[in-house]
């Protein structure tokens, strides 16, 4: 049996009638960009994030860096993150000329270590940016709390967790930002690269509008900015799979209570959920223990179950790191470099068959015991 990793043609047929439509209607318009299809799905966006504010860009990256640039985020600042995650996170901060400053992950959730931040903070300290890790959010109300105390933004990456929050808190609730990503591999995407920041500030929100469209607060009129829009067919496809966002998480979850079961005994780290936390289960990540993840890997491949590593290097491990930029790790970052090591993502979309879920676990088991 095959399991791919992805469902991105299934749901295109399970929605074609209406993305087709969705496209259509765009192409008919003559309104490409900046048109009243990506107005409409802002206003779709800010609503389900309970936000005031959603600004259509590019890409996930776009929408991490253009909102700490609208925040002041620059040269000799400094801005706290993880290092086990997608290398765009410190690719933003390392955009606006500022210091990327690493402390490790938890080890039950892999996301950033609440209690190892204050140690972190310096006076050129700016920003905590908190990642959504794999669908789980972070401790927002700690980290809120901390960035009150010590008079701090805090920009979310969302990029692996939209439909997901905390047990007091939404998303976007605690922070001045949140950006997210609508690539097609993300739970919430498009055919191609799109992202969006959401804000409760109106600073804010004006400045990435204007950053986005080559500084321009109006036709004609421009400072220096950039080009950052989402192209309104982006925006058209993303409207029609907005409204199925919350079952589609449903079915994720579904699929991961399946996998917790049958692999409650298997030997291999499973993903933790916070008491009163909503997982939005982008990745279903599983841990080996014993550091035969590679041996693990090869063997779902060899079975044509297309496992993968999310992030297998992490990013002060990248060949070359800091690449000439300004980075600094504050007091060793173990978890995260364990979380690196021993990683493995098992297919998980809502697309999925229980025959493959089924097939997924007997492969997994059956490598488990035999490697016991």
């Amino acid at each position: 049996m095959e399991v791919s990793f992805y469902g991105h043609v299934r749901q295109y047929h399970n929605l074609k009638e209406e993305i087709d439509r969705a496209i259509v209607d765009v192409l008919e318009s003559s309104n490409y960009v900046l048109g009243p299809t990506l107005k409409r799905f802002e206003g779709e966006l800010a609503q389900y994030f309970g936000t005031k504010h959603a600004v259509g860009l590019n890409s996930g990256t776009d929408a991490l860096w253009l909102p700490m640039l609208a925040l002041g985020i620059g040269p000799g600042d400094e801005c706290i993150t993880t290092t086990n995650t997608f290398f765009a996170t410190a690719e933003a901060i390392w955009f606006t000329g500022a210091t990327a400053v690493f402390v490790d992950s938890e080890p039950k959730t892999n996301n950033i270590d609440v209690t190892k931040i204050e140690e972190a903070i310096t006076p050129k300290t700016k920003a905590i940016v908190p990642v959504h890790l794999y669908g789980q959010c972070a401790q927002m109300d700690k980290i809120a709390e901390i960035a009150r105390k010590h008079n701090l933004l805090v920009i979310e990456d969302c990029a692996q967790a939209i439909d997901a929050h905390g047990d007091t808190f939404r998303v976007g609730e605690l922070s001045d930002a949140v950006g997210t990503s609508f690539i097609i591999q993300k739970n919430l995407g498009t055919f191609g690269d799109s992202g969006a920041t959401m804000t409760n500030r109106d600073d804010v929100a004006e400045r990435i509008r204007q950053l986005r469209n080559h500084g321009s607060p109006a036709r004609s009129k421009h400072s220096m900015g950039f080009n950052s829009r989402m192209d309104d067919l982006h925006a058209g496809i993303l409207s029609v799979k907005l409204k199925c966002i919350t079952a589609w998480t449903d079915r994720r979850r579904e699929i991961a209570r399946m996998y917790d079961a049958a692999l409650a005994d298997s030997g291999l780290k499973l993903p933790y959920e916070m008491p009163g936390y909503r997982h939005a289960y982008h990745l279903y990540v599983v841990e080996t223990m014993n550091g035969k993840r590679d041996e693990l890997l090869a063997y779902l491949n060899k079975n044509g179950i297309d496992a993968k590593c999310h992030y297998p290097i992490a990013i002060h491990q990248q060949e070359g790191y800091p690449w000439g930029k300004e980075a600094r790790i504050v007091g060793g970052v173990p978890n995260s470099e364990w979380n690196a090591a021993n990683c493995i993502s098992l297919p998980m979309y809502p697309e999925l068959t229980q025959d493959e879920i089924d097939y997924t676990i007997e492969k997994t088991l059956e490598w488990c015991k035999a490697n016991a």
